[in-house]
């Protein structure tokens, strides 16, 4: 079991920064994929980013088309966390952001309990 607590959200102008930090416990953390999802009022969730342990021990990342170029996801497995480095925000952005743990990029079953993004313009 896996459970995870975001952090970070908040109320930003269009164009600035936001880190948001998913602390998570339980064991074995450095194996999880880890992703964020976010949803927006009225619209489907959507995976935004996810970082993925390889075969080679490599992490690999991969973001949905929208935010490539503003948004990073890494991790610190030292500190069982991962954050999401979100720049140059808009608008659109605005979502409640969710952390999500699981064995793969398409099955992330645990979820923390989502952190507020609003983006003025």
């Amino acid at each position: 079991q896996v459970q995870l607590v975001e952090s970070g959200g908040g109320l930003v102008q269009s164009g600035g920064s936001l880190r948001l930090s998913c602390a998570a416990s339980g064991r074995d953390f450095s194996t999880y994929v880890m992703g964020w999802i976010r949803q927006a009022p009225g619209k489907d969730r959507e995976s935004v980013a996810d970082i993925t342990l390889s075969g080679d021990n490599t992490y690999y990342t991969h973001y949905t088309d929208s935010v490539k170029g503003r948004f990073t996801i890494s991790r610190d497995n030292a500190k069982n966390t991962v954050y999401l480095q979100m720049n140059s925000l808009k608008p659109e952005d605005t979502a409640v952001y969710y952390c999500a743990a699981g064995p793969s990029r398409y099955n992330l079953p645990y979820w923390g309990q989502g952190t507020q993004v609003t983006v003025s313009s």
